[in-house]
């Protein structure tokens, strides 16, 4: 995924992700810099809450867990980091050549 001049890769496996950026730097979704406004947007419930992050991951994590296959997984995160202004560039699965998202 590209957002302006940063590519990042996401990688699923099964129902986990890992992000890397351009500098080979990986982590997973617990180390992502999240933007409290960003999740309060999604969760308006966190807003009093002190362990907002931590509670927005938890609920991330779990609404991966219920995709059923590795495709639903990835036009899920294609679709919502969209919304961010990501634009996606390639998407991969299980080992196969990476195709180009059109």
């Amino acid at each position: 995924m590209r957002i302006g001049g940063d590519i990042i890769n996401i990688m699923i496996t099964d129902n986990n992700l890992m992000f890397m950026d351009a500098g080979g730097s990986m982590t997973t979704i617990e180390g992502l810099k999240l933007n409290k406004s960003g999740v309060l947007k999604e969760h308006p419930d966190l807003e009093d809450n002190p362990e907002w992050r931590k509670v927005a991951i938890e609920r991330l994590k779990k609404h991966i867990k219920s995709f059923s296959t590795e495709s639903e997984v990835i036009e899920y995160v294609k679709e919502d980091l969209k919304k961010f202004g990501y634009e996606p560039l390639f998407k991969q699965r299980a080992g196969f050549r990476a195709e180009k998202i059109k």
